[in-house]
């Protein structure tokens, strides 16, 4: 979760909503990706840090499916995001904060508990929360 909060700063540090992402193999360990949202840099409503590290790793190994993989995240997964991970096959994944507003895995859609969903990962929410929404507000208190 280190290195993914590393992202994350590096995000704000670009004028990008903190958030990092960093994908494992489950199996070794070895980080396989690391990013942060770049929606702001690629003009890209689909550039965030979870879609671009499945995105990387799934084309560097030329495999749509990550069954033995781990995703940490330092805010719980978008609607948009939850779905690429279920069709991913993502094993797990580990978020620092809870997103009431905008989540899409303990809040709003909910889309690992959708009927139609066919893969369900391991779920781990609220690891280092404090230090997620801290860094959240921070960078948009000073956008206002």
């Amino acid at each position: 979760m280190g290195l993914a909060f590393r992202q994350a700063e590096a995000a704000a540090g670009r004028d990008e909503v903190p958030i990092g992402a960093v994908l494992v193999d489950s199996t070794t360990g070895q980080v396989l990706a690391a990013d942060h949202n770049r929606v702001e840099e690629l003009h890209d409503p689909t550039a965030h840090a979870e879609m671009l590290v499945i995105r990387a790793v799934s084309t560097s190994r030329k495999e749509k499916r990550l069954p033995l993989c781990d995703l940490y995240v330092t805010l719980e997964p978008c609607p948009m995001c939850a779905t690429a991970i279920s069709f991913a096959r993502l094993r797990r994944i580990i978020f620092a904060a809870r997103d009431p507003k905008g989540g899409g895995v303990e809040h709003g859609p909910k889309i690992f508990q959708q009927p139609t969903c066919h893969h369900r990962p391991e779920v781990f929410g609220g690891l280092d929360e404090t230090k997620s929404a801290t860094l959240l507000k921070t960078f948009f208190q000073s956008k206002r």
